[in-house]
């Protein structure tokens, strides 16, 4: 009968408007300090939002064809 009794008093206490003004008071103060969190917050800037595409020079567009693309492997017997 104990866990009755606690359970009714738990649902009383739940109930009271002094509970459920301080629930509501502190769930609007939360979302207050996000909000003005959020409003404090810089921005990113337009740069680091976009990257620069490089442009590709003629030089490193084409390999140098003295150096080869993959070293070749020689086995050794």
């Amino acid at each position: 009968m104990f866990s009755k009794e606690l359970t009714e008093l738990l649902f009383q206490v739940i109930k009271s408007w002094q509970v459920i003004a301080v629930t509501v008071v502190l769930v609007l103060y939360i979302s207050l300090v996000n909000y003005a969190a959020r409003a404090h917050h810089k921005p990113a800037s337009v740069s680091k939002t976009k990257p620069k595409k490089k442009e590709k020079t003629k030089a490193a567009a084409k390999p140098d064809a003295k150096t080869p693309a993959e070293p070749e492997v020689t086995s050794q017997d």
